[in-house]
């Protein structure tokens, strides 16, 4: 009975500390988002992972990780439109986590987004146009 137990333990033990990303380095992430001499002007991310979300500038937006890359697009009267996006990105910790966690561990960090990242600060440059009273 004890052998059982302490099996168990170990097993019940190595899940836990399998995604190694998702313990330290989380599933969300702080995402600052800017419009540079636009203050004000109204962004809308778009992905699978995140859905929809319109935020206004300057802000700080906590987003779920995900694999998938953000849309942004950002509007203010009087000003052109910009576009870009925020790319998601491999923690380097992911390659580590195959010796240590193994296929389990990557398996873990993978579904839930930790094994990913997103750029900390956001700049979309936003051309004002000529003329334009709002």
């Amino acid at each position: 009975m004890n052998r059982r137990l302490g099996q168990a333990l170990a097993a019940a033990g190595m899940l836990v500390l399998a995604g190694c990303a998702t313990i330290t380095k989380g599933t969300t992430q702080a995402v600052a988002i800017n419009t540079p001499g636009a203050p004000g002007a109204t962004c809308t991310l778009s992905s699978g992972g995140i859905g929809q979300k319109v935020v206004t500038t300057p802000t700080t937006v906590v987003l779920d990780k995900s694999q998938e890359n953000i849309s942004v697009l950002c509007k203010k009267p009087c000003f052109q439109d910009a576009a870009g996006i925020i790319a998601s990105h491999t923690e380097a910790m992911a390659a580590g986590n195959v010796i240590v966690g193994g296929p389990i561990g990557l398996g873990v960090d993978a579904v839930s987004g930790a094994m990913n990242r997103y750029n900390a600060d956001n700049q979309f440059a936003m051309v004002p146009i000529p003329g334009c009273r709002a």
